[in-house]
């Protein structure tokens, strides 16, 4: 929830959110996501790979934090 929130993808829930990353990146479809396949999808997916990246930049947070 705080990634969506963070990133502005408010409109699915946080389970919808979370399917929607499996779907790309849980290449062996167990349910599970290993490290490697969490690089890797990350870094084939450019959306993906825009959203990790701004999570991690705070000064979203911060606009988030001061906007309420």
């Amino acid at each position: 929830q705080a990634i969506q929130a963070i990133n502005g993808h408010t409109n699915m829930s946080a389970e919808e959110f979370t399917n929607m990353i499996f779907q790309k990146i849980d290449v062996n479809n167990d349910g599970e996501l290993t490290l490697e396949e969490f690089i890797n999808g990350v870094e084939r997916d450019e959306d993906l790979m825009e959203l990790i990246t701004k999570s991690f930049d705070l000064s979203n947070v911060l606009k988030v934090i001061q906007n309420g």
